[in-house]
């Protein structure tokens, strides 16, 4: 699905194979710099902010690699296990409690860049809360 661009925009959904297997990928267009986007990705301070279901990180390194792990605080107060599996050019993935979670990537354009979070099929319902976490990012980016 693909909505002209505008505020209300919502992005695009798409099948993908990526490194972890098919994905729903849910992407929109950033008016950023890739870099932009990709330290607010990467900035585990800033998770809470366009993250709509964290609400806290404990972490001991701010900025994600490959090997990173900590807690995420849900909001319905679970506090879970993550474990950065991959992290190379612009693109992170995690393990949340030990199964596969949402990876994460930013890939530049022409003007600006796109950012996608590839969902395991079995969290379609989850590409929801991506759908705003992109809107988010969008408007933190744009204000960076």
């Amino acid at each position: 699905m693909t909505l002209n661009p505008s505020e209300t925009r919502i992005g695009e959904l798409s099948f993908e194979r990526t490194p972890d297997g098919p994905r729903l990928v849910v992407s929109r267009e950033v008016d950023a710099a890739p870099a932009v986007v990709w330290n607010l990705l990467t900035d585990t301070h800033c998770w809470p902010e366009w993250g709509p279901s964290i609400v806290g990180v404990a972490c001991e390194e701010r900025f994600v690699r490959a090997g990173t792990r900590g807690h995420v605080r849900t909001v319905g107060g679970l506090e879970l296990p993550f474990h950065v599996t991959e992290c190379t050019d612009r693109r992170w993935t995690w393990r949340v409690a030990g199964v596969p979670a949402t990876g994460h990537r930013v890939e530049p354009l022409r003007e600006g860049c796109r950012v996608a979070f590839e969902v395991p099929p079995l969290a379609a319902a989850y590409t929801l809360v991506c759908w705003r976490a992109l809107a988010t990012i969008d408007q933190l980016a744009r204000n960076a």
